[in-house]
């Protein structure tokens, strides 16, 4: 026996290139898919993706106006009080520990600590902002906030 006697029990459907310039009797012969002469049927024919046949493309005929701050915007990460019980009591909590722990993830310039939930022990909490709540519910177990100075 050797690897060409061997059958599959699993059926495989493989969807096959479409095969051009093969002649006339493979259905795709003489203009190969291309129609007839024109920009599209040239070899190494390349247009930009938004090139509409040589009228104003739609993105040259909008008005271009105002401004966007997306280069200069900065990404605040949110992590709410209740998230925070998984810390055992006397922990200090920074950005470094809430990263390795899972609770913030991918990239961002700030971390804001909102009052969802109640903290049920005695944390040190390092972030750059807290909302108005935070701070009351903390003083409950004896939490400290604490604001990180950013460096701009």
């Amino acid at each position: 026996m050797n690897i060409t006697q061997l059958k599959s029990s699993v059926k495989v459907i493989r969807k096959y290139k479409k095969r051009v310039g093969r002649g006339d009797r493979s259905g795709h012969g003489g203009t190969s898919g291309k129609g007839h002469k024109g920009q599209l049927a040239r070899s190494g024919h390349k247009r930009r993706p938004y090139f509409e046949g040589g009228q104003m493309p739609l993105i040259r005929r909008l008005p271009k106006r105002g401004f966007t701050n997306a280069r200069f915007r900065e990404t605040v990460a949110i992590v709410n009080l209740k998230d925070l019980n998984r810390f055992d009591a006397g922990t200090e909590v920074t950005p470094e520990l809430l990263a390795k722990t899972g609770l913030v993830k991918g990239s961002y310039d700030k971390i804001k600590i909102l009052g969802k939930g109640d903290l049920t022990r005695k944390l040190i909490i390092h972030a750059h902002a807290f909302s108005e709540g935070v701070a009351e519910k903390a003083k409950k177990t004896n939490s400290s906030c604490q604001l990180i100075k950013s460096a701009n």
